[in-house]
């Protein structure tokens, strides 16, 4: 570890020690979700499923005002993500992360409106042309003032440094978000794939409009993702969706990936009906490989 990352962490640790909580609280929440899935290119055997999720929660502020806050997430009875923040109100907050992404570019490697799931979800396993950096056991920081927000990640891996920045401004006019993001993504001793991604999305009563473009730079090939979408929130409790998105491969052998999908969703209290179809055409660049999703869900929260 370098000197300076050992200075921040001494900081961080001696700040933590040296102040007491003085107030805090701890909750539970859970869901659980009835899915049926289906479509072109699907070979499961049953396409009825189950997930269930439990989540613990805790903050408590301490003497010089700053808040901490944790939380840890199962999913299925096995881990899926844990994390520790402190706000310390202006000056920002610190996190640190494992399997969730609370900055960095990770964070905003997705920005389009969906009532339900992205239009490459479950037919581009690989999300080809999605940006993203590590976000196991990963530091995070955010600030925000006068109306920009910066958000960095960095992350040791056993073949290198993640590392990833984006700013963000929401206040140019009401309603309009605009985001830059790059990073660099180690995936080998001797190579990094650079990561860079803009978006802008725009809500206007119960409308809102995203379009995102990505890149990949990669040693052996580039991938670029554009995408665009619309989301009507119908009323309080339905909103619906429409997705587009495709992905250039730089490789010659390869075709553009299209996809479209539409989403709906309806909420009753803690009850979530929802209802995705998702088409793809030439699964990652690969002629013949179009694929349909269909998915109809019942999802719990507690």
């Amino acid at each position: 570890m370098n000197k300076l990352a050992k200075i921040g962490l001494t900081a961080l640790a001696g700040s933590l020690v040296a102040t007491s909580a003085f107030a805090g609280a701890m909750s539970v929440s859970g869901s659980a979700k009835v899915t049926y899935q289906g479509g072109k290119g699907d070979s499961a055997a049953n396409p009825f499923s189950n997930s269930k999720g439990i989540s613990f929660s805790g903050s408590g502020e301490l003497d010089n005002g700053f808040t901490v806050s944790t939380g840890y997430t199962m999913t299925n009875a096995a881990f899926s993500s844990a994390y520790v923040s402190l706000d310390m109100g202006d000056s920002g907050t610190l996190h640190f992360m494992n399997g969730t992404s609370k900055a960095g570019i990770q964070k905003y490697q997705d920005k389009m409106p969906t009532a339900g799931e992205q239009v490459w979800d479950d037919v581009d396993t690989d999300d080809n042309g999605v940006v993203g950096t590590g976000n196991a056991n990963a530091f995070g920081y955010e600030v925000s003032a006068m109306g920009l927000t910066a958000s960095a990640s960095w992350a040791r891996e056993a073949q290198g440094t993640d590392t990833s920045l984006v700013l963000v401004a929401g206040d140019l006019m009401d309603g309009l978000e605009i985001g830059y993001g790059f990073g660099s993504n180690s995936v080998s001793a001797t190579q990094e794939d650079d990561h860079t991604t803009a978006y802008a999305t725009y809500t206007m009563g119960m409308a809102t409009v995203g379009v995102q473009r990505s890149k990949i730079d990669k040693a052996s090939a580039d991938e670029e993702r554009t995408a665009a979408a619309i989301s009507l929130a119908i009323n309080e409790n339905m909103s619906v969706s429409y997705g587009v998105s495709t992905v250039d491969f730089e490789t010659a052998s390869l075709s553009d990936e299209e996809s479209s999908g539409v989403s709906a969703s309806y909420t009753m209290g803690g009850i979530t009906i929802g209802a995705v179809f998702n088409s793809t055409d030439t699964v990652a660049g690969s002629a013949g490989t179009d694929k349909e999703f269909k998915e109809v869900s019942v999802a719990f929260a507690f």
